[in-house]
């Protein structure tokens, strides 16, 4: 089948990918020459565990073709997959001004039956103004041409796009054109041969279901954080609660990991633009209100306990921070919990020596020239010298550390860990002081040795 992917990004590059590696015949348009320059050049913009693969093989073979050519990309596919960022506006609502340009440019431009596929992220109601957009594109060339305008929303993780595309748990298709609805059955039905994961529903709802899945995830996230802070406060410890509600089948073990709050270019922006939708037609979604203002006071969580045992003047202290990617397996660090520690610690006169195993270079354009801050090449060259080590990011390179050679390298054998990488009673053994999220004996001294 011949398809378009337009947008470059996490959403659109990774669907291009997977559909061509089906047999697809696809090609992905941007309006960023730099991308599809080192697209074609054999690279990809974004670090995403095996795409790169994925695309050049696809490549190789002719299915995968990337063009900054709107009229070409448009006569190409009868599948038009919009994948575009749709970044919140300064009222937190979603900014559709990517994704209605890509309508006009389809309608401006179309010569046959087209299905148009909403695959970004979107407010309730979007297929619709998608559609006004083409129809008025279609009247301005004094057209009437038949199209139609699907909501199939992704579901895919960063760090694990490739396989969440591959595998899918469910395929969710907003659609009410019998010939657009049995053409997306066709374009998924490769994903679904163990079982039909394809669900039917109307594109209102399809829209919804997206912000709802990620406003129910970024809710578990923020309750598990705000239960650490009373599991500190009563001497319980977080992960053995996590262990005990997680077994519960009705609640699960997913998203139940106390840390330093979420981040990334889905959770932040969804929860966002829902409570806007909810402002918008008055309604009042206090629980997400909630969960926002108790997600941004975890990114300080390490910071605050730094102060409460240095406190709060830090000049001529040094820190070293192991990650900064919001999450591991990506170099993407929108909204990361580390760019509130690197910002809070700087501005208390401390110096800090970060790591990330991918993130480095985006660290380096997002930080810039920030006096006090410096960029290790390695784990180890981060900890010389430092008063103490912060955990930002859960790689799986950080969760079997040298504790000996820790202790050597450090002024102070003293962590604060973000991620509830480790065992206290083990760290402790270590003679290493452990600072952890929602875990007692957090104020014990470093032992001798």
């Amino acid at each position: 089948m011949k398809v378009t992917v337009i947008g470059t990004g996490y959403v659109g590059l990774v669907t291009g990918a997977c559909l061509s590696e089906m047999g697809n015949h696809v090609v992905c348009l941007d309006v960023d020459e730099r991308k599809i320059e080192i697209l074609n050049s054999g690279g990809i913009p974004i670090h995403e565990p095996g795409l790169e693969q994925m695309v050049s093989r696809n490549a190789a073979a002719g299915r995968l073709q990337f063009t900054t050519d709107v009229v070409a990309a448009v006569h190409h596919g009868t599948l038009q997959f919009i994948g575009v960022g749709t970044p919140p506006d300064e009222d937190g609502s979603a900014d559709l001004q990517y994704v209605l340009a890509a309508a006009r440019s389809i309608g401006r431009h179309m010569t046959d039956y087209k299905v148009i596929v909403d695959k970004s992220t979107v407010p309730v109601g979007t297929a619709d103004r998608v559609r006004a957009a083409v129809h008025e594109a279609l009247t301005e060339r004094g057209l009437s041409m038949e199209f139609a305008v699907v909501s199939n929303p992704e579901f895919l993780k960063e760090g694990a796009a490739v396989d969440d595309f591959m595998r899918p748990d469910r395929i969710i298709v907003g659609a009410d054109d019998e010939r657009a609805t049995l053409l997306m059955r066709a374009i998924y039905a490769p994903f679904s041969r163990n079982r039909d994961k394809l669900q039917l529903m109307d594109t209102r709802s399809a829209e919804l279901t997206k912000y709802a899945a990620n406003a129910m995830l970024a809710t578990r996230i923020s309750f598990m954080n705000e239960l650490a802070h009373l599991a500190e406060r009563v001497g319980a410890d977080i992960e053995l609660v996590r262990h005990g509600i997680g077994s519960d089948p009705r609640i699960g073990t997913h998203f139940l990991y106390a840390g330093t709050g979420y981040g990334g270019s889905c959770f932040p922006k969804d929860v966002k633009a829902l409570i806007r939708a909810g402002h918008d037609t008055g309604v009042n979604l206090g629980v997400l209100v909630a969960v926002e203002a108790a997600n941004e006071a975890q990114k300080r969580v390490l910071v605050d306990k730094v102060v409460a045992r240095f406190g709060e003047e830090l000049q001529g202290r040094t820190f070293a921070l192991w990650g900064l990617a919001f999450k591991p397996n990506t170099d993407d660090m929108r909204e990361a919990p580390s760019r509130v520690i690197v910002h809070e610690l700087l501005r208390r006169g401390a110096a800090i020596q970060a790591y990330d195993p991918v993130a480095m270079d985006e660290a380096r354009r997002v930080f810039g020239d920030l006096p006090g801050l410096s960029f290790a090449c390695n784990q180890a060259d981060a900890l010389r010298d430092a008063d103490a080590l912060l955990i930002a990011t859960e790689w799986r390179e950080f969760k079997s550390p040298d504790f000996e050679q820790m202790r050597v390298l450090l002024k102070e054998a003293l962590i604060f860990d973000g991620r509830n990488l480790f065992d206290p009673a083990l760290v402790r053994g270590q003679g290493i002081e452990y600072h952890a999220i929602g875990r007692p004996g957090g104020e014990q001294q470093s032992l001798p040795g």
